[in-house]
């Protein structure tokens, strides 16, 4: 059967295949230990589980508006007010979706013509990537800098900026390296963005994992960054819902109105009783849960960060926010995609090579750290020890 030519402008993400071939060697018998899927190793709250069975009990069973359910996208509005430290959401500027890739693919659909320009991190997530070349946009890669502890200098930024430039996109805190902008550096990107009329896609997916000093700031904090920017974010990342598939935009509200029509065409809605429990994830209640998560979480960057910088030939940067870390392992002497395959097949660890997030990735691999300290300390010894083997040591 024939296939649109559009599909060749798809990407994909590396994880998952990655997480195939760890499978299939599992499936020969072969024991892998597993960094390479951005998952929390947790079970969701149990208040948000007896919540979702609540609403089942009690008929949310349904189709419902487009944009989410009224209450669903009050909480979410109360609930990015409250995190950020202002009052500046109400109900009307959010759209819930099956996950949060929605609201990257159907807020860049909105915003986006084709031959427009967008900047995007570099190394960063793939998706971002895809989606602008599937809407025959240009991709505009900031490469973020290992000295800047993976943030990009904001006089980069501006030299990549045209006439034709339509979007940036920052990630904060970022995949795959854990760095975070500092307030400095998102007002100086609002600022750039106000100058030449341009839109913000926030991907605050990791938002609420943090760790020590360093707190989340959203460039909608800044005096007319509301009206210009696209907030993602969803419930896969802070409160270990990865299979609910429950995300959420905050958009200025003529912008939710097209990515509500939009998904009125492609999911009509999303589950109604996810979103409820949704709404009992962003309650006060969850808290604890998401505190045992983060203390959990920092315990296992503290242990994977100082392994990793005594196996030779790795120097990884101490992560402040999400669970990757993204050591540089030039000094072994092997390519980016080398390393990655070396350490499934003889090392037995599955990670994802630092060219999976783009070209500036080459010479780094990505571990995720959402695994138990027992495996993290198994897959430390495994990765020192093919290590030594490759180096002759």
């Amino acid at each position: 059967m024939h296939i649109a030519q559009r599909i060749s402008r798809l990407g994909t993400e590396t994880a998952f295949e990655v997480l195939v071939k760890a499978r299939a060697l599992e499936a020969q018998g072969k024991n892998i230990v597993h960094l390479e899927i951005g998952e929390p190793d947790f079970d969701t709250p149990p208040n948000v589980i007896q919540a979702a069975k609540d609403a089942l009990d009690n008929g949310f069973t349904h189709y419902g508006p487009a944009a989410g359910l009224p209450d669903a996208r009050k909480a979410v509005a109360d609930y990015v007010n409250k995190t950020r430290g202002y009052a500046k959401y109400d109900a009307d500027h959010v759209v819930i979706t099956p996950g949060a890739k929605p609201i990257m693919f159907f807020g860049m659909m909105a915003c986006i013509d084709e031959g427009d320009e967008v900047i995007y991190p570099n190394p960063g997530f793939p998706i971002y990537e895809s989606v602008i070349n599937f809407l025959q946009a240009t991709p505009v890669p900031l490469q973020l800098r290992e000295d800047k502890e993976f943030r990009f200098d904001v006089d980069d930024l501006a030299a990549l900026i045209t006439p034709k430039t339509r979007m940036v996109i920052i990630n904060t805190p970022q995949n795959p390296t854990g760095g975070i902008l500092t307030r400095e550096d998102l007002r100086a990107i609002a600022d750039l963005a106000i100058k030449h009329d341009l839109i913000v896609l926030s991907d605050e997916i990791y938002s609420q994992v943090t760790y020590g000093d360093f707190k989340h700031t959203s460039i909608t904090e800044f005096d007319g960054m509301e009206d210009r920017t696209i907030i993602l974010d969803g419930f896969s990342k802070t409160f270990a819902m990865t299979g609910w598939r429950l995300g959420y935009g905050l958009f200025p509200k003529d912008i939710a109105k097209v990515v509500a029509k939009l998904q009125t065409n492609v999911t009509s809605c999303t589950s109604s009783f996810t979103q409820m429990a949704g709404v009992e994830a962003l309650d006060d209640r969850t808290l604890p849960y998401v505190a045992e998560f983060l203390k959990e979480f920092e315990h296992r960057r503290d242990v994977i960060v100082e392994g990793l910088n005594k196996i030779p030939g790795f120097r990884c940067h101490k992560p402040h926010g999400a669970f990757y870390v993204f050591p540089n392992i030039e000094g072994t002497g092997m390519t980016s995609q080398e390393c990655a395959d070396y350490l499934l097949y003889e090392g037995g660890v599955a990670c994802l090579s630092g060219t999976a997030f783009g070209a500036f990735g080459e010479g780094f691999i990505r571990f995720s750290y959402a695994n138990s300290i027992e495996n993290i300390e198994e897959a430390l010894r495994r990765i020192d020890a093919a290590i030594r083997r490759k180096m002759g040591l």
